[in-house]
């Protein structure tokens, strides 16, 4: 039963029909209130109204009777009157208060108190009223028999003919002469107004009933059925459950509201599908970052941490933090966990403890704060970075530094660290000291292109930080003396900044060496061109030796020489002179050791010079030259001297080539023939030499400018000609190669980079 009522009273529909209930019962006991109300108030006036017509129509019926003082007459009419059901008296009062006149003879002459109920209404005050309301002129009381009866008194007034007649006595003075008193009877009014009173209350009560049940049958159908279904939707909705719905086939309110709780229930189905998803792979996050995460509330002790600090350390639930990283039995001395808690910010450290296997174990430690709705720190979680590989790769390389760096200065070499932009020298290995005379501490902060001769610095700049290799440069000693180097350059990354790793080799001793070695080619070509020399003297010593004689002939004579033979003569001897004067120079020129210094020479003008030692051999030699050169050939960077020899040997090898080939075959005119060629393609410049002789063979291709290699005869060749002229060439920016085919000649192309103007 308790239950029950409990169940009443928290239940909103047992509210609603309750509340509703008691309205509509107070709205329906208030109608039936005031309208019993009314009905009483309609009837008792109607009563009233219809007494006082009855009684005026009395006084009407007996005014003519009363004017003649028929009293018979006037008891009849009153007799007559009072046969009518409702009526119960009629009376008639004169002013001593005697009834004069009834319905019921035995009340005729009889005496009333004058202030009685009927005659207070006008005798209550003296002199008597005369004027009185009808409201006041009415009365209700009970008759003996239990009904209730209703009187209407009203006055009979004097009038002129009652007062002036012959035959009446009243003095004119007298205003009222009696009362008229009629009583009715309420029973069938009061029984009319009971049986209204019943019907109306039983047409409230069964509105009443009818209304609630309604509202009941309304409330519980459409109410109290779908507001179950909602609270039975919510709690599954409460309970995490999303995928049902709250069916209300309805389309007002509840089931707007039903729309609204599904539609609800799918969002937060969603939304929680969503956390769910965030949770696990946050959850995922934080069990398989790689990096250790631990969560310590103020006492240090652990509350949470992940599987890469439980694979790591192997901690036991309630450790404290310091003794699952450390072992430790207190605190750390400089925890940053500890200030974290002081000032709520994220700490930096490095630590290192010891492994569950034992060994050492380094990370980096960040820590944050964790703060409830409050706001307060209630905790602080600690992120650590395992760098204990990092750290071994740190020993190894500092291990692995020391040991670069023992090599970088053991190294024979000179090495330099130059900055990539100004080529500042940063660092330097200590072989610097052997071949340029500085102390390291010397060169550290200086300019690279200090090595440099001065004019030729700035030159360098853009070769160094473009050009990987750069040969044969002139650099100069702290001592002033100049030397020879290749430099090797390479873009690399020192502390964290672009540098240039510059190598040098010095190769002084190999230059002067490889002069040795020209210097020798060249007096072995000399001794080659002797025989050429020779005809290009004879010729000119011939002509100044028939001068000569034609001189002493005419002087032992004692003949006089005419003037323009005289002068003819010592023209030819003076121009032959010129000419072996100028053989002698060249061929001094050409022994003579040259300097190693590179400046812009024409091609072709060297091309030139160096056939005039061979121009007269060939001839002897039947071999013919021809000649296809570009007039507009740019100049390249190279050493003349040297050029020179680079073309003199190819030219003595064409001719012994040819030489080698017809020597024991006839051959028509110009089967001998050597053409030389230059031309111009895209940057670079040309020169062709081809031979008619014996050619090349393809095995032997490869090796022609190897140093000492030779296919002549021994006593012919020393194998340096061509491995010296390809080292020039290469020297000058360029290259040689050989292009044959057996018995048909060969041909040598050498191509420089041309001088941009």
């Amino acid at each position: 039963m308790l239950k029950i009522i409990r169940n009443l009273r928290y239940s909103l529909v047992s509210k609603l029909i309750a509340s509703v209930g008691i309205i509509l019962l107070l709205i329906i006991t208030t109608w039936a209130y005031f309208s019993i109300k009314y009905q009483r108030n309609r009837l008792h006036q109607e009563m009233v109204t219809e007494t006082e017509r009855l009684g005026n129509t009395i006084k009407l019926g007996t005014h003519y009777a009363m004017m003649l003082n028929s009293r018979d007459d006037i008891n009849q009419i009153i007799m007559n009157i009072g046969r009518q059901k409702m009526l119960d008296n009629i009376r008639i009062y004169n002013k001593q208060g005697e009834i004069k006149f009834s319905n019921h003879p035995d009340e005729v002459d009889r005496s009333t108190n004058i202030k009685s109920e009927a005659c207070d209404i006008c005798h209550r005050s003296e002199p008597p009223l005369v004027d009185i309301s009808l409201e006041k002129r009415t009365r209700i009381f009970n008759s003996t028999q239990g009904y209730r009866l209703l009187g209407v008194i009203s006055p009979i007034y004097n009038e002129p003919g009652c007062s002036t007649g012959d035959c009446h006595f009243h003095a004119p003075d007298k205003k009222v002469l009696g009362a008229l008193d009629v009583v009715v009877s309420l029973r069938q009014t009061d029984e009319e107004i009971f049986f209204l009173e019943k019907g109306i209350i039983g047409l409230a009560a069964v509105a009443f009933l009818v209304t609630s049940a309604f509202i009941m049958i309304f409330v519980l159908r459409f109410v109290n059925r779908p507001i179950r279904r909602l609270i039975k939707g919510t709690r599954a909705i409460s309970n995490g459950d999303y995928t049902g719905s709250v069916e209300v086939d309805q389309y007002d309110e509840v089931g707007q509201l039903a729309v609204a709780i599904n539609q609800m229930s799918r969002q937060i189905g969603e939304k929680q599908a969503e956390v769910n998803q965030q949770r696990n792979r946050y959850q995922s996050l934080f069990e398989t970052v790689p990096c250790i995460i631990t969560v310590q509330d103020k006492s240090y002790k652990l509350v949470g941490y992940n599987r890469q600090f439980a694979d790591k350390f192997d901690p036991r639930p309630g450790d404290y933090c310091f003794y699952a990283y450390k072992g430790r039995d207190t605190k750390c001395p400089n925890c940053p966990v500890e200030k974290t808690f002081k000032d709520g910010k994220s700490h930096y450290s490095e630590e290192v403890g010891v492994g569950k296997d034992g060994q050492p174990t380094y990370w980096l430690v960040r820590t944050s704060a964790i703060r409830n709705e409050a706001g307060e720190i209630v905790a602080a979680m600690e992120m650590n970075l395992d760098i204990t590989p990092r750290k071994k790769l740190e020993q190894e390389l500092a291990r692995s530094e020391r040991k670069y760096h023992d090599i970088f200065n053991n190294i024979r070499n000179p090495i330099f660290v130059l900055d990539a932009d100004n080529l500042q020298i940063i660092d330097c290995n200590d072989s610097i000291s052997s071949v340029y005379g500085f102390a390291r501490k010397e060169l550290v902060g200086r300019s690279f292109c200090d090595f440099f001769p001065a004019g030729e610095q700035q030159r360098y700049v853009h070769k160094l930080k473009t050009a990987s290799v750069i040969n044969q440069v002139k650099q100069i000693r702290k001592d002033g003396v100049p030397i020879f180097v290749d430099i090797w350059t390479s873009p690399s990354e020192y502390s964290g900044k672009a540098v240039l790793l510059v190598t040098t080799s010095d190769i002084t001793e190999r230059l002067e060496t490889e002069q040795q070695l020209i210097q020798a080619s060249k007096m072995a070509t000399l001794g080659e061109m002797a025989t050429g020399v020779a005809h290009e003297l004879n010729q000119p010593l011939a002509v100044i030796k028939t001068a000569s004689s034609f001189f002493m002939k005419k002087v032992n004579r004692r003949e006089k020489i005419r003037d323009d033979i005289l002068g003819t003569m010592a023209e030819e001897i003076d121009s032959h002179v010129d000419r072996a004067t100028r053989i002698i120079n060249h061929m001094r020129q050409f022994g003579r050791k040259s300097e190693q210094k590179l400046e812009p020479v024409d091609l072709n003008g060297i091309l030139k010079k160096s056939f005039e030692i061979f121009s007269q051999q060939l001839k002897v030699r039947g071999i013919e030259v021809t000649w296809q050169l570009d007039e507009n050939l740019p100049e390249v960077m190279a050493d003349a001297g040297r050029l020179e020899q680079v073309f003199i040997n190819l030219l003595i090898n064409a001719r012994d080539a040819i030489e080698d080939k017809w020597e024991s075959q006839p051959h028509k005119k110009g089967s001998k023939k050597i053409t030389l060629k230059s031309c111009c393609r895209g940057s670079q410049s040309v020169v062709e030499v081809e031979d008619t002789g014996v050619g090349v063979a393809r095995e032997i291709a490869e090796k022609i400018f190897e140093p000492f290699f030779t296919t002549k005869e021994v006593g012919r060749g020393t194998g340096l000609g061509l491995s010296i002229s390809y080292r020039i060439v290469q020297d000058f920016g360029g290259s040689i190669r050989v292009a044959s085919r057996p018995g048909q000649g060969a041909r040598f192309v050498l191509t420089f980079p041309a001088v941009k103007v």
